[in-house]
């Protein structure tokens, strides 16, 4: 089941790779929702996009934002899978909000579920503070073998990650982070992070069980959770460019431009930031004020995007098609198997 998933993985990875359009960055914000979702960290399309522009009305946009970074920093470091990578995924994840808890492994014993006051009828107790350091020593050893077939070896790390807890808060983002910078630098994706979180967040008792099957002495659950959650996120993925190749076609028919026209570089900057105002267009096109500002209201003429909030200044702009794929992924993979 892991070699099928893998293939399929791959498949996926090349396909999008082929790609002009930014998928990637689109799977990647994707992911990044799907794993904050499985913390119970829930947020909008548009309410995500806002926050990239430096809105910070939502606290649940804001922490998905910093694990966007924290993906993109397990994609960046794949090279280089040590114990200074794993502590700068981390940084970035929980950094902007929590800096007291970044910095290193976690001094403080944790456990997950019962209560705030003690471990009594808690899921599970970490390892104690004093083992993590040579237990994340040993766990990178592992990350580095290369005689273990790639997906297998991600699903036994991640579950190993999991199982020694090596940070006060943000295990469960770090560790998926770590599931795709492994990934990466095995070979198996080169070009998007497949959604795997949305995988498994349709099935998150499912998840936890396998987890605690490894813990318990048994190590295929959890491989055979993350094949399943593979092929499932493939199938979502694959809806959600399909979704958005067809919003892109639409735009063809109703854009009269040159293709090389800053009216055309907006609209490939939707697909990857679906909420946009002046500055952002001006500042990712490279075009000059006035062009800019005649390409939003070509844009907007011909539906591609409409303004909201009634703002004077810092007006805003949002493409609902692409919001609407957006959230549309994340509701099919929230739904219960």
């Amino acid at each position: 089941m892991a070699d099928d998933a893998s293939i399929e993985i791959a498949h996926f990875d090349a396909e999008l790779g082929a790609e002009i359009a930014p998928f990637g960055a689109i799977l990647l914000r994707s992911e990044s929702a799907s794993s904050s979702q499985i913390e119970n960290l829930t947020s909008s399309a548009k309410s995500i996009a806002l926050a990239e522009l430096g809105s910070r009305g939502k606290r649940n946009a804001t922490e998905i934002l910093a694990n966007v970074r924290a993906m993109q920093a397990a994609i960046d470091l794949s090279d280089r899978l040590d114990k200074d990578a794993i502590v700068a995924m981390h940084d970035a994840l929980l950094g902007a909000h929590y800096p007291n808890l970044v910095g290193g492994w976690r001094t403080d014993q944790v456990w997950i579920g019962g209560s705030g006051f003690g471990p009594h009828q808690s899921d599970f107790v970490a390892p104690h503070p004093e083992r993590v350091a040579e237990a994340m020593d040993d766990l990178i050893r592992f990350v580095k073998r290369s005689d273990v077939p790639t997906l297998v070896h991600a699903a036994l790390a991640h579950a190993q990650f999991e199982t020694i807890h090596p940070f006060p808060d943000g295990n469960g983002r770090t560790g998926r982070a770590l599931i795709h910078s492994m990934l990466r630098a095995r070979g198996l994706t080169r070009n998007v992070a497949v959604p795997v979180s949305a995988g498994l967040l349709s099935d998150t008792r499912s998840y936890f069980d396998a987890l605690n099957a490894f813990r318990s002495g048994d190590p295929g659950r959890i491989v055979t959770m993350l094949a399943e959650a593979s092929f499932t996120a493939i199938v979502n993925g694959r809806q959600l460019v399909a979704d958005l190749r067809e919003a892109r076609e639409r735009w063809s028919d109703a854009i009269t431009a040159r293709r090389d026209s800053v009216v055309w570089r907006i609209a490939d900057l939707l697909l990857r930031q679906p909420v946009i105002d002046a500055p952002t267009a001006r500042r990712e096109t490279g075009a000059p004020s006035a062009n800019t500002a005649r390409a939003i209201r070509q844009l907007a003429d011909a539906g591609v995007i409409t303004e909201f909030g009634n703002r004077k200044r810092d007006r805003l702009w949002q493409s609902t098609e692409v919001l609407s794929a957006l959230d549309a992924f994340a509701e099919r993979a929230s739904r219960r198997r």
